[in-house]
């Protein structure tokens, strides 16, 4: 699951730095990047994560298949076949008019 995402796009793009005698606090820019580098890293591994379930998901909707090996439609279509069969079988010529 995502955790928390410590900074928006617009957070990294207004970060002003405080600027010491020989330039800006240099461990104060580390501490930024490296939240920078924890919120891309997570964000790549959602990102695999997603692509994975997604292309899971798209060969099921691609390719339904019931534990015998069939499609879910032939499933039905067997199950109503034998249903009108058994329909007839039972209440004879007169249901199948």
């Amino acid at each position: 699951m995502l955790e928390k995402i410590q900074l928006t796009t617009k957070e990294i793009l207004d970060k002003d730095f405080k600027v010491s005698i020989r330039g800006y606090n240099q461990e104060e820019v580390d501490q930024f990047l490296d939240t920078i580098i924890q919120d891309y890293e997570m964000f790549q591994q959602e990102i695999e994560r997603l692509r994975s379930e997604n292309e899971k998901l798209k060969k099921q909707v691609h390719q339904p298949k019931s534990k015998t090996g069939q499609s879910a439609g032939q499933v039905n279509y067997d199950i109503l076949k034998r249903l009108s069969n058994l329909e007839k079988a039972v209440f004879g010529k007169r249901f199948a008019d």
